[in-house]
C-alpha cells in the first residue's frame, strides 16, 4: 500500500504526549519524515523513537519567536524542505487563572444541588483570573500558533512548496464551554486560519484547522472517571475519542486526500457540537 506522505516533512508541534504523540506517529507511519517538538525534552524524544519513520525530536517553547524560528532552520538544515505543520501545542489553564476557584465552586454549587438545595454558590471563573494567567494560556496557545505559522509560510514561500498547515483548535471554540482564555484562544485559532488560506491560497499553500472534541489523553485522566462518563453523555457517539482519531483527521488535511480543502475547521468531536 502506498504511503499517502512519502517523501514529505513534518513538523508537529506539542508532540510529547497525547493527540500531538498520535499526530506525529501516523504522519510518521504514512511516511512523513517528522520533526516531532515539545517543551519535555524526555517525552518528545520518546515520540520520535514511537515514529516508525525517520524523527528528530526538538524541544522549543513556542512563546518565544526565536526558538520557534530555530526549530524551523533545524528542520530545513536536516531535511531541506518543509511540506507540513501541524501546530497542536496549547495549554487549557495556567497559574493565575482562577482555575483552583472555580473547581472549588463547581464542587460546592455541585453538592448543593445535591442535597436538592437552592444553589449559592456560581461557577465564576473570569472574576478571579488573572492578567498573568490569561497572557499564559494566550501565549502559548494563539501565539506560538502565528510564530509556528509564521515561520512556515517563510520557509515554503521560499522554497515554492505548496505546503499544508493543519491548526488544533478545540470543540471549545464553537460552543464557549471552557475557560474564556481556552475558548478566546482557540477561537483565534479559526480565524488566524482562515486569514492564512486566504493569503496563501494562490502559492498552493493550504491551511486548515481541526477542533477536536473531548479525547482520551492524560489531560483527561486527571478528572474523575464520573466527570469523564457525564462529558460522554453530552457527545452523539457517547464516548470520548481516541487521539487516533484525531490524528486522522489531521491526516486527512495535511494529505492529497483533503487537496481542496483551505480555510476549513473540521469538528472532529463525536456530535458534541453540530454546525
Amino acid at each position: 500500500m502506498t504511503q499517502r506522505l512519502a517523501g514529505k516533512v513534518a513538523i508537529v508541534t506539542g508532540a510529547g504526549q497525547g493527540i500531538g504523540r498520535a499526530i506525529a506517529v501516523t504522519l510518521s507511519r504514512e511516511g512523513a519524515a517528522v520533526v516531532a517538538v515539545d517543551m519535555n525534552r524526555q517525552a518528545v524524544e520518546d515520540t520520535a523513537a514511537a515514529c516508525p519513520g525517520e524523527a528528530l525530536a526538538l524541544t522549543c517553547n513556542v512563546t518565544d519567536s526565536a526558538e520557534v524560528a530555530a526549530v524551523f532552520a533545524r528542520c530545513e538544515e536536516r531535511f531541506g524542505r518543509l511540506d507540513i505543520l501541524v501546530n497542536n501545542a496549547g495549554i487549557g489553564q495556567a497559574p493565575g487563572d482562577g482555575s483552583d476557584l472555580y473547581q472549588q465552586r463547581m464542587a460546592e454549587r455541585g453538592a448543593q444541588l445535591a442535597r436538592g438545595e437552592t444553589p449559592t454558590v456560581y461557577a465564576d471563573h473570569t472574576i478571579d483570573m488573572g492578567d498573568e494567567g490569561w497572557l499564559a494560556v494566550m501565549n502559548v496557545n494563539i501565539n506560538g500558533t502565528f510564530y509556528c505559522c509564521r515561520e512556515a509560510l517563510r520557509l515554503m514561500s521560499r522554497l515554492d512548496i505548496a505546503g499544508a498547515i493543519v491548526n488544533i483548535s478545540s470543540t471549545s471554540a464553537l460552543c464557549g464551554e471552557g475557560g474564556a482564555h481556552y475558548c478566546a484562544s482557540k477561537a483565534a485559532i479559526l480565524g488566524l486560519t482562515k486569514s492564512l488560506a486566504q493569503e496563501v491560497g494562490a502559492r498552493g499553500i493550504r491551511v486548515n484547522a481541526v477542533a477536536p472534541g473531548p479525547t482520551r489523553t492524560p489531560a483527561m485522566a486527571g478528572i474523575s472517571r464520573e466527570w469523564q462518563d457525564q462529558i460522554a453523555r453530552g457527545v452523539l457517539l457517547e464516548r470520548l475519542a481516541e487521539p487516533e482519531e484525531i490524528a486522522n483527521a489531521v491526516l486527512f488535511l495535511a494529505s492529497g486526500e483533503g487537496s481542496y480543502c483551505t480555510g476549513q475547521t473540521l469538528c472532529a468531536n463525536g456530535g458534541m457540537h453540530l454546525l
